[in-house]
């Protein structure tokens, strides 16, 4: 296989400056970002604060009346611990060095909230129900918020960039976390005292780049990752070698259930159609891949002259969205990824040929359009002599099965990577004290097994990196999307939600939030942040607070036989078990072992337990609201709906 060239062609653009840079021989002393003026810093807890210097430079660092003398280590950094405070301010925060001092005002001491995850939690209050009434409300000096930057690094980074704390008004709302904000307001309006929200979300990620990467290479199946990664550090070009081959192997895994050809070898196996023009395959006017997300081979024919099969080429293939492997007559060329980052191959000596030449491209869309996006006049292969050859016309395409959905990610990539997010976006907050994390994420993990494996796994990093083991999580259970089926299905997204279940039941410290009622089948993004943030804040009071209330809603505890059927016992019911729009909830299933053999079942509610009737066939396990969009209608008096489950039927 040869070799692959040049990081900057395989990799999102991020990476080109995933390295620190070195510190200059001077530099006066700098507070790090989560420390800027108007801060929120957290209450009753060591305080923590880090910066930079001269190496060597003694520091010393002054908050309201506490005051403490640090020396930067030999790279420049330093940190100060200073003493737990109660809430209040506002204060002065100072780092005086030798020549210079850095300067923070405006400090608040109160409550720090950390929100993250994927695209619903970054989607900004400008796009929520009702935005420009909620703008009305939004001025509050004492609630402060940070937006980090998205972005990714391939080793952790010390700086997260961005604009710094700001006050809560209208313009800093409009762009901020929608579910963010709606929580940490009313958490303001509760608490009466000052709140900080951090936001770090990036859209369309999975949870896998949000670990650290000692918690991820701690996973089963991670190891050949973290030796790639760590191969990439030194050799990008190799490590991309050998993610192809990882890649080949997959395919040839999951074809022994489907296709069963190696398309880079053999592309006349597969049924090509002709691609109607360069440009994203929703644009195609084919009704099966308007809103494709899956992979999709290309290929092109280019016939070669003795002189322009002599020696190397270039390969450009403008931009791609999402992900592409790339080969010429079997032999891998590339791999990208990133919509924004245009392909630019190094085709090495002896792979070309005189003759036909046989390119094969793999892409993978993962979520809005998908395909080469162009520009169409940036495709073509340039040999070394004899002239460019264009490729912007006679391209075919062919479908790859469902089986080949989910293929492997390059543990360097942004949205998939091991660590990469965590590297630039939670990493440079550095051990900062925290009430707690909201994280609302996991559509992009709904193809894959083991969600839970990997949340508990990003929850213990996460504790250890904030020196916290108690850390408080509030877990927003994915809301509903897409079709709804008038039959029991098999669903990832329920997946994931039971996932998120078992996670929050086994962990003492975690709270679940049900958002399954407040969906859109339409839209992957519901706009009704508003209820989403008041669960979380009713979560967090639950949790954190020691309110009274029930934290998430109405639980299932357990479901046993009974006389004539299955009863299912729920918990933190507040008043009574109630049905909306029947007289009998809907949405129960009986399933044996076998997957297939879940149906529906006549369910009455008694008291604070739902009665199922049984059908007369095996039955195992009781699943509820099981789907991509089920609809819901089992709800408490405080208006809360029963989240999904599945849980084993006992006796």
């Amino acid at each position: 296989m040869a070799a692959l060239t040049c990081a900057r062609i395989v990799l999102p653009m991020a990476f080109l400056c995933a390295a620190a840079l070195p510190r200059p021989a001077a530099a006066d002393p700098a507070l790090a970002r989560p420390f800027s003026s108007g801060a929120v810093l957290q209450r009753d807890r060591p305080i923590v604060i880090r910066g930079t210097a001269d190496p060597g430079e003694r520091i010393s660092v002054r908050l309201g009346a506490e005051v403490r003398q640090v020396r930067a280590d030999d790279r420049g950094g330093w940190q100060a611990t200073l003493p737990a405070m109660p809430a209040g301010g506002p204060f002065r925060l100072t780092a005086t060095g030798v020549k210079a001092e850095a300067v923070a005002e405006d400090i608040l001491i109160g409550d720090v909230w950390l929100c993250s995850g994927q695209s619903n939690m970054e989607l900004p209050v400008q796009r929520s129900l009702n935005w420009p009434n909620e703008l009305n409300r939004a001025s509050d000096p004492q609630l402060r918020l940070l937006s980090v930057p998205p972005r990714s690094a391939a080793t952790p980074q010390s700086g997260i960039g961005g604009a710094g704390w700001q006050r809560a008004d209208r313009n800093s709302v409009i762009g901020f976390s929608a579910a963010c904000y709606y929580m940490v307001r009313d958490l303001r309006t509760s608490r009466k005292i000052p709140i900080g929200a951090i936001d770090a979300s990036y859209g369309g990620t999975r949870i896998r780049p949000w670990l650290p990467e000692a918690a991820g290479v701690a996973l089963p199946g991670e190891g050949d990752s973290a030796a790639m990664l760590t191969l990439y550090r030194r050799d990008a070009a190799a490590a991309g070698v050998r993610f192809v081959a990882t890649w080949e192997d997959w395919w040839r895994r999951t074809s022994r259930q489907a296709v069963g050809v190696e398309p880079w070898r053999a592309p006349d196996r597969l049924a090509w159609q002709p691609v109607p023009q360069v440009g994203a395959w929703d644009d195609w006017g084919v009704p099966k891949l308007d809103g494709f997300a899956g992979l999709l081979w290309f290929r092109r024919t280019v016939t070669l002259s003795p002189e322009q099969a002599k020696g190397a080429a270039r390969l450009t293939l403008g931009r791609i969205e999402d992900m592409d492997v790339v080969w010429i007559n079997g032999v891998a060329i590339g791999t990208g990824y990133g919509g924004d980052v245009r392909r630019d191959y190094a085709v090495p000596p002896g792979v070309l040929r005189p003759g036909a030449n046989e390119i094969v491209v793999s892409v993978l869309n993962t979520a809005g359009i998908g395909g080469f996006l162009g520009p169409a006049d940036a495709l073509a292969l340039v040999p070394t002599a004899g002239g460019a050859v264009p490729l912007t016309t006679d391209w075919r395409y062919a479908v790859a099965s469902p089986a080949h959905a989910s293929p492997p990610r390059t543990p360097w990539e942004s949205r998939a990577g091991l660590g990469t997010i965590f590297n630039a976006m939670v990493a440079p907050l550095g051990p900062v004290a925290l009430t707690g994390v909201a994280w609302y994420q996991g559509e992009s993990d709904s193809s894959l097994t083991g969600y839970d494996v990997r949340l508990e796994a990003l929850m213990r990093g996460w504790r250890a990196h904030f020196q916290r083991p108690d850390l408080p999580f509030l877990i927003v259970s994915l809301a509903g999307f897409g079709a709804p089926s008038a039959e029991p299905i098999d669903s990832g997204r329920a997946q994931v939600r039971e996932d998120q279940r078992q996670v929050a039941t086994r962990d003492p410290h975690a709270a679940l939030v049900v958002a399954i009622d407040l969906g859109d089948r339409w839209d992957i993004h519901p706009a009704n942040k508003q209820e989403v943030g008041h669960r979380l804040a009713r979560a967090a009071g639950a949790l954190v607070y020691g309110t009274r209330e029930t934290p998430t809603g109405p639980r299932v505890r357990n479901a046993t036989l009974a006389p004539g059927g299955v009863t299912v016992h729920f918990q933190d019911v507040a008043g009574a078990l109630r049905t909306w729009s029947s007289d009998r909830p809907i949405g129960f299933e009986l399933c044996a072992a076998a997957p297939d053999s879940c149906r529906w079942a006549a369910a009455t509610v008694e008291g604070m337990s739902v009665r199922l009737a049984s059908d007369g066939r095996p039955a195992s396990r009781v699943r509820y609201a099981w789907g991509n969009t089920p609809v819901v209608n089992l709800y408490d008096d405080d208006r809360l709906p029963v989240g999904p489950f599945e849980v084993p039927i006992g006796r």
